[in-house]
């Protein structure tokens, strides 16, 4: 179970990243102008994002009143499809329309997947089981920076496609959550009914802190190294700097970083203090970045294998959120969350781009890097430590 989940959130990560390791290329390829890229290429992030907010609210909901294994074949299946049609975009219209389907079908892999994990692992051990599975799976970033690298952006595309579509045939004999199955043969218990969260006060605040914990690392990823050709410019760096490489080795870091804080969450019997750690690191991470003037591409490259590691709290951070809430409404949580979090990136780019109009790159991300981290330290502050807790409950 787990290194299916894995593998899985392996392709989810490589078809999720792999607009923004392909920006400029395909961009440039369909027409687009120099001028253009910037704002084009926000454009589609923010429609791809939208697609993911809307899909986590589906496929978290049906994840609690269908399955966890039926949402995993469907979410699989879409993206896979969306991907394949993306390498024959030709207008950016076009291209911001798949990446939305493509984000709708997206946001059902992590979240099935983190459930299905915290649900059949013991407690003691579910860390690790999502540490596998985060650790393997972002270094689908990598192999989507390799092969863009290596092939055209539409074969990048293609072979996302192909990898999913492959996946399914390894997730035939998947078995469903024995806690689901629980809950499931219980007629009178509301299930994936997403405005329960809303219905109780205490539980709508613990489900707007767990999405508030999690926004840091999509300005890092999203906007920091997505957009590190502008900043180096800013920075004055000595060369142009690779996007596709920067979130190859951004995502090296997190999935280092993921590993690791499984190992410490473990050891200091904690996630909270884990998670708050490794938002300490990932403020000064951004300040070596933001202040490394004459920055060359090697440089560049440890600096984002240095702030990807710092942001490495995502298996952590989503397994915080899975055991929060009740089985019949988990996997609507453990889906929305994430999906939440990656959609916080349209609002965080609308203040980015003000920012940014009003002074200038740089000074923005300190800004925005800095006002993220206060919300989310506050946000971590005010929820309980949920290491070790027993997930066999409902939510009434």
């Amino acid at each position: 179970m787990v290194i299916v989940a894995a593998l899985g959130y392996f392709v989810d990560i490589y078809d999720l990243v792999l607009f923004s390791v392909v920006r400029v290329k395909s961009l440039t390829e369909i027409g687009v102008s120099a001028t253009d890229l910037k704002a084009d290429g926000i454009f589609i992030i923010n429609v791809q994002m939208f697609g993911l907010l809307l899909g986590g609210l589906l496929w978290g909901i049906l994840g609690d009143k269908l399955g966890r294994i039926k949402v995993l074949f469907g979410s699989i299946l879409l993206y896979s499809l969306a991907n394949i049609a993306n390498g024959f975009a030709t207008t950016v219209n076009s291209y911001a329309l798949i990446r939305f389907i493509a984000g709708v079908g997206l946001a059902g892999e992590l979240g099935a997947g983190i459930t299905l994990v915290t649900e059949t692992m013991d407690k003691e051990k579910r860390g690790y089981g999502t540490m596998i599975v985060a650790g393997i799976g972002l270094l689908g970033a990598a192999a989507a920076a390799t092969i863009s690298e290596n092939f055209t952006w539409q074969t990048s595309y293609f072979v996302g496609g192909g990898m999913g579509l492959l996946l399914l045939l390894l997730r035939v004999g998947t078995f469903e959550s024995g806690l689901f199955k629980h809950a499931a043969n219980q007629k009178q218990v509301v299930k994936g009914n997403f405005f329960m969260l809303f219905s109780n006060k205490e539980r709508l605040l613990k489900y707007l802190y767990c999405i508030l914990i999690g926004i840091p690392l999509w300005f890092v990823v999203g906007i920091l190294v997505t957009l590190c050709r502008e900043f180096g410019q800013e920075l004055h760096a000595t060369e142009t700097l690779d996007a596709g490489k920067g979130i190859m080795f951004t995502y090296f870091g997190i999935a280092i970083g993921d590993v690791v804080t499984g190992f410490l969450a473990q050891i200091l019997k904690s996630r909270r203090k884990t998670v708050f750690i490794f938002h300490c690191l990932s403020v000064v991470s951004v300040i070596v970045y933001l202040t490394s003037y004459g920055l060359s591409g090697a440089s560049f490259i440890w600096i984002c294998l240095f702030m990807g590691f710092s942001v490495g709290y995502w298996a952590t951070f989503v397994t915080i959120a899975a055991e929060q809430f009740g089985t019949n409404i988990r996997a609507t949580v453990t889906t929305t969350v994430p999906n939440f979090v990656r959609g916080a990136l349209i609002p965080i780019n609308l203040l980015f781009g003000y920012l940014a109009t009003k002074y200038s790159n740089v000074t923005a991300g300190f800004i925005v890097m800095g006002v993220l981290t206060l919300i989310a330290i506050f946000a971590l502050s005010q929820l309980k430590e949920s290491f070790n807790k027993d997930l066999d409950y409902l939510e009434e």
